[in-house]
């Protein structure tokens, strides 16, 4: 299973030099079957070079998996540039919620007077799959749903391949409850002995008990509690804050690395750039 990340900004796609190493796309995922069949997971701003990357190699077929329906992980989706190809296939499973949840993202994204073009411009097939269900397969990786505690709820993922496991928890709230989340004992048990957790890490502690609480974001120590928690190997800090520049993440990524050390945690810490390529 090959991972690679095209966005991991959280909120507003950024720019600027004080956002040249993590970058400034938002959330847009990448992972590859060992027989190289593509799910892309959210639609966020990262998801326009994704396209022209697919476009350049020649490919033609994709499935689209989604966290939630929030702005900033559907944003690039009128910019997928295969979707105006009508030799690509495009499968859009069902998650977090249902077919027909998935197919109002996608004309709301594009109904005017949000966007010149239309869903009826769309040139590439839409296959969408009906449910959600507890457990399903893309080609050789098993993938199980979890809920998110998050405003306005959505899902997280569960990867499994050849016996490696990827998590990707973005958008989840640790320390609130937010309606059909689920509490910080079944987080830990659905990451246990995971490969790479990749989790939401947006704010800082004081920005959390100040002012964050209940935005539907986690505190990156919470995040670090999770992994060591779940005995995961590896930690990626995720939907990096709009206003966190390098230094400012780099920063906080020694203080996880700080926490761990102090927990006698084997745990390595990190936080997701865009272009981060990741193997298991």
């Amino acid at each position: 299973m090959r991972i690679r990340c095209w966005g991991s900004r959280g909120s507003i796609a950024v720019s600027g030099p004080e956002y040249l190493v993590y970058g400034g796309d938002t959330t847009c995922l990448e992972i590859r079957s060992k027989n190289d069949e593509i799910i892309i997971v959210d639609a966020g701003t990262g998801l326009r070079r994704l396209g022209n990357s697919l476009v350049a190699q020649g490919k033609n077929n994709f499935h689209f998996l989604f966290t939630h329906a929030h702005w900033d992980h559907l944003m690039g989706f009128p910019f997928f540039k295969p979707l105006f190809n009508p030799q690509a296939v495009l499968y859009m499973h069902g998650c977090p919620f249902s077919q027909l949840y998935v197919e109002k993202i996608v004309s709301r994204v594009m109904a005017p007077p949000n966007f010149p073009l239309g869903p009826a411009d769309i040139k590439a097939a839409l296959e969408y799959e009906a449910a959600c269900p507890i457990e399903f397969f893309i080609d050789t990786i098993s993938i199980t749903p979890i809920a998110l505690n998050h405003p306005n709820q959505g899902a997280g993922y569960k990867f499994v391949e050849d016996g490696r496991t990827f998590v990707f928890l973005t958008d989840n709230e640790l320390d609130f409850h937010h309606r059909g989340g689920l509490a910080f004992a079944d987080y830990a048990a659905f990451c246990k002995g995971a490969d790479l957790l990749i989790h939401d890490a947006e704010f800082t502690r004081e920005e959390y008990e100040t002012s964050t609480r209940g935005w539907g974001h986690t505190a990156y120590d919470r995040a670090v509690d999770l992994a060591v928690e779940a005995g995961v190997a590896r930690l990626g800090l995720f939907h990096l804050n709009q206003d966190r520049t390098d230094t400012m993440i780099d920063r906080i990524v020694a203080d996880c690395g700080r926490m761990a050390q102090e927990k006698n945690a084997d745990l390595e810490c990190f936080a997701v750039a865009r272009d981060s390529e990741f193997v298991l």
